[in-house]
């Protein structure tokens, strides 16, 4: 009997603890978190960041689950990426969705226009003793306190959580300064690092000296003691290099600023560009916008470095975005007022293929393209009023009144165009003859001249010879030797027309 009556006085006082534990919590919400934590202190550990793999070419799935390292040690295959910042950029909450990689089909005629270098990495582990000789010498060079970059041009930049922003203002900082080693201003890890520097490279193609390579020396423990960076030839004579940069910028720049539309400025850049690049893999500082703008012979991470520093100048958003083409490719995004579109200024680099991948959807990308890395938390591209607006000269078809594509596209007539039949050249011969005979009715000065090629084939050759730099023996050397001048500036801008015809429009700065 007596058992039974501590029993029940047991049960009563168990009772009236978690009744009082009920009310507390009741009244002090706190509580309840605090016990929680203690409770699942284990699962909890850990839980703030996004992992996907990037060494393993055959992924390309995003993984909820946490990864992290325990100890801070080196942690090569993973590319840690922080939540969806609070403050990022409303435009992105639709996610970007993945293709699948086996489905991918990539058309002859662009086969191997590719060339994107991933970021290279080299890490040595050093000893006790040679960190605390490091951490003595070595200087924060730049710190970058104080440097703001907006979410709408600099995506990148706000994929990181606040110590790997830190850290990315301090390595733009530094390569802006061309501060070649510095010690980071905190203390971070291999895969964070190697996620800072590639922001920073993918949202600043001004930094044109800046190699897609660096170096860091970590302790045992893998905290990062020193930053390397490595710059291409262009940082031995800085200032010169900048001058032919900008000066080159500011030739395709200042005949777009003044289009009425944001729409206009992006099609005549990406027309500037695809006419005066010529696509070469072996071409030096092939990742770079200085390859695009100045050298005009690069890969598709030059063609897209080009044109996202073009269009940054302009104002309108325009992203580096990396990924798989059939082999390593680099494309861009731009932003226009109704949302986001896929440009691929190499692949419209291709004979009769002018707009084939000119402000296309995810879903029109999906065949051909897939982002990796960084470059899948970029915008979903899903704008619609600027899509097929333009028409490539291979898919030209007629309907019966002769001057409207299947897709309602109407092109100008030649009386349209203001341009005589005189102008219109059936032969390279004969364009030659034109181009030559309009400069030396205009002399010097800035000016445009505007001649007609007549059928597909005419414009393929006309294509040919541009590639090879044919119209300076053609008629442009002959022009500016018997005019006396010393220099010439062109730009050429192409408009498919009715009938299978090309209107060709020089703008020439001839001094």
């Amino acid at each position: 009997m007596k058992l039974l009556n501590k029993l029940i006085m047991f049960l009563l006082l168990l009772l009236f603890i978690l009744t009082g534990l009920i009310l507390l919590t009741g009244i002090n919400p706190e509580l309840t978190d605090k016990i929680s934590s203690l409770l699942y202190r284990n699962q909890n550990e850990s839980s703030d960041a996004l992992s996907i793999l990037v060494d393993d070419p055959e992924s390309d799935s995003i993984s909820g689950d946490s990864i992290s390292n325990k100890d801070g040690g080196p942690s090569e295959n993973i590319l840690e990426l922080p939540d969806q910042p609070d403050g990022a950029n409303e435009e992105q909450t639709t996610e970007y969705q993945v293709p699948d990689e086996d489905a991918i089909t990539i058309p002859d005629d662009v086969a191997g226009k590719s060339g994107y270098q991933p970021i290279q990495s080299n890490e040595e582990q050093i000893d006790e003793a040679a960190e605390e000789q490091l951490k003595e010498q070595l200087g924060t060079g730049e710190t970058g306190e104080g440097l703001t970059f907006d979410a709408l041009f600099y995506p990148y930049y706000e994929m990181l959580g606040e110590s790997e922003k830190q850290l990315y203002r301090q390595v733009y900082a530094n390569a802006n300064a061309l501060n070649l080693t510095f010690a980071p201003v905190r203390a971070v890890s291999v895969a964070q690092i190697r996620n800072v520097f590639s922001a920073v490279y993918n949202d600043h193609p001004e930094l044109f000296w800046l190699d897609t390579a660096y170096s860091g020396k970590f302790s045992r423990s893998g905290e990062l003691i020193e930053i390397q960076l490595q710059f291409n030839r262009t940082a031995d004579n800085i200032e010169v290099s900048k001058a032919e940069f900008e000066q080159n910028a500011n030739e395709i720049l200042s005949n777009a600023v003044g289009l009425s539309t944001d729409y206009e400025k992006e099609k005549f850049v990406h027309n500037a560009l695809i006419s005066q690049i010529t696509y070469q893999l072996s071409a030096p500082m092939n990742q770079s916008a200085y390859s695009g703008l100045v050298t005009d012979q690069t890969v598709c991470a030059g063609y897209a470095r080009a044109f996202q520093y073009l269009m940054q100048r302009l104002g309108i958003p325009s992203y580096y975005v990396t990924g798989y083409a059939g082999e390593n490719h680099a494309w861009n995004i731009v932003k226009l007022d109704d949302g986001f579109y896929n440009v691929d200024l190499t692949w419209d680099d291709t004979p009769g293929a002018e707009y084939d991948y000119f402000n296309r959807t995810d879903q029109d990308f999906a065949a051909t393209h897939i982002r990796k890395d960084l470059s899948v938390y970029l915008p979903a591209c899903n704008g619609q009023n600027y899509r097929n607006l333009e028409q490539s000269s291979s898919d030209q078809s007629g309907t019966d009144g002769g001057n409207a594509d299947t897709t309602g596209y109407t092109y100008r007539r030649l009386e349209e165009t203001g341009v005589s039949q005189d102008y219109v050249a059936t032969s390279l011969e004969q364009y030659f003859g034109l181009c030559y005979q309009q400069m030396m009715q205009s002399g010097i000065g800035n000016y445009s001249i505007q001649n007609v090629l007549e059928g597909d084939a005419l414009m393929q050759e006309w294509y040919q010879m541009h590639q090879n730099e044919g119209y300076k023996s053609g008629y442009l050397e002959r022009a500016m030797q018997d005019l006396g001048a010393g220099s010439c500036q062109m730009q050429i801008t192409i408009e498919t027309l009715e009938g299978s015809r090309y209107l060709i429009t020089h703008n020439i700065s001839l001094q």
